[in-house]
């Protein structure tokens, strides 16, 4: 036995010099070869930066214009802008123009939630509101630029009315379905907050109305545009206050069940890794914004020869058809996280998005208006009012339990069919600003 060790031993002594000599020479020559490559001009430093970057940006293009199966969609866009000019067809225009915007609008939610994947989940489903409501506010402007007061009131409301109803239903009865073996819970005191910010855009909203068609007007048809310009500043003042009672002032209240989540998933990591870059998540927000606002100018101009030639009313165009392509964004990511069980998220996107544009976005096209010239005001007429108030009433008794089940979300979604039926046989009684 000993003899064997020491020869073990004395192979392994006259083994290691060997080695190790021949592991340095290897080295040498790979350092050797590695700087010879690296100084010769064809291979330096700048040349494998740009290789680098390029192999990127292919990369980022193909995660966000081909990968996704909407994409196909694409195509519609740039052939709507060739019919407008070759053909003059307004129904065409205007249904490949929704058909192009579609998918723009879900790619922009999606580089919103790459986005968000680098900041909180609160500022997160701030950021995810707000540029989910980008194609409503780009469309509103066009058409108020238009002077088509009641396309832009329409649609406005229109996407708070998806929002409450089509989005927030499918979300719910999606969840309730997946997990239809417990009751989904969601965090009710935010849920609380949200539907008294509805029901004060409802009352800033009604005022006008009633005080139009009672005929109770100090000055006939002036006094309504002051009140609602009025009116607007302090509903721009209330959600400033609610973004400072989120962010900061009660930020616990938003980020705790987010958190809490966060902590229960930490073994499924399906999309917490962003798969773009901050910077890239940027440069794309603001292609794809460039590109919906190029493509709404089309689609505005559409609306009343696509109403013309496919017998359709204005108002259902702009109350069913426009909010349904501005919210693909919002249904998309709504029904995506209630499937998670993650429906904290799903409110933040589908309330958080119909406050969003009853808090901010209508008082400020009328804020816009004013400095445009153009009589835009909160009156949005009888009907159209009537049917928000009793969304948000709906709405409300739904959210105060703080819980959630497939029959909610079927509720909501025979709620949205009422007032599409609804918005169909109704005839806009007032044209003369359209």
């Amino acid at each position: 036995m000993g003899s064997i060790e020491e020869k073990v031993d004395l192979e392994s002594d006259e083994e290691i010099p060997f080695s190790g000599s021949q592991t340095s020479n290897k080295m040498q020559s790979l350092s050797f070869e590695t700087s010879h490559i690296l100084s010769h001009p064809k291979f330096s430093a700048s040349w494998v930066l740009r290789k680098v970057n390029r192999v990127s940006i292919l990369r980022s293009i193909y995660i966000v214009l081909i990968k996704a199966k909407i994409n196909v969609l694409l195509p519609f866009g740039p052939l709507a802008i060739m019919l407008h000019y070759l053909t003059k067809k307004h129904g065409w225009v205007f249904f490949f123009s929704l058909l192009g915007i579609t998918p723009l609008a879900e790619r922009l939610g999606y580089a919103t939630e790459q986005l968000a994947c680098f900041t909180g989940p609160t500022v997160g489903g701030l950021l995810n509101a707000t540029f989910g409501n980008a194609t409503e506010m780009i469309i509103s402007m066009y058409a108020l630029k238009n002077g088509m007061i009641r396309v832009v009131q329409q649609s406005l409301l229109g996407s708070i009315l998806s929002n409450m109803l089509l989005v927030l239903g499918c979300a719910f009865f999606c969840g309730g379905i997946v997990h239809h073996h417990k009751v989904q819970v969601f965090n009710k005191a935010t849920a609380i907050v949200n539907s008294g910010l509805l029901l004060m855009a409802v009352m800033g909203i009604l005022f006008p109305a009633v005080l139009h068609f009672t005929h109770t007007e100090v000055h006939k048809g002036k006094s309504e545009i002051a009140l609602s310009r009025v009116s607007s500043c302090i509903m721009l003042i209330a959600y400033a206050g609610y973004l400072f009672f989120q962010l900061k002032s009660q930020s616990n209240l938003y980020s705790s069940l987010d958190e809490a989540e966060a902590n229960n998933d930490e073994d499924s990591d399906d999309d917490e890794v962003p798969e773009i870059t901050h910077w890239e998540a940027i440069t794309w927000l603001a292609v794809l914004t460039l590109w919906i606002s190029i493509l709404s100018g089309y689609l505005v101009d559409a609306i009343q020869g696509a109403s013309d030639s496919m017998n359709m009313p204005v108002a259902f165009i702009s109350v069913i058809l426009l909010p349904i392509v501005g919210n693909a964004a919002e249904h998309a990511s709504a029904i995506m996280f209630a499937m998670k069980d993650k429906l904290d998220i799903t409110l933040g996107v589908a309330i958080g998005s119909s406050t969003q544009i009853s808090m901010f976005v209508i008082p400020f096209c009328v804020i816009v208006g004013w400095f445009m010239g153009k009589p835009m005001d909160l009156n949005f007429q009888l009907f159209e009012t009537a049917t928000l108030f009793i969304t948000v009433l709906v709405v409300a008794f739904m959210l105060q339990e703080g819980q959630s089940n497939y029959f909610k979300g079927l509720m909501l979604i025979l709620c949205y069919l009422i007032v599409a039926a609804s918005f169909f046989v109704h005839i806009d009684p007032s044209n003369d600003d359209d």
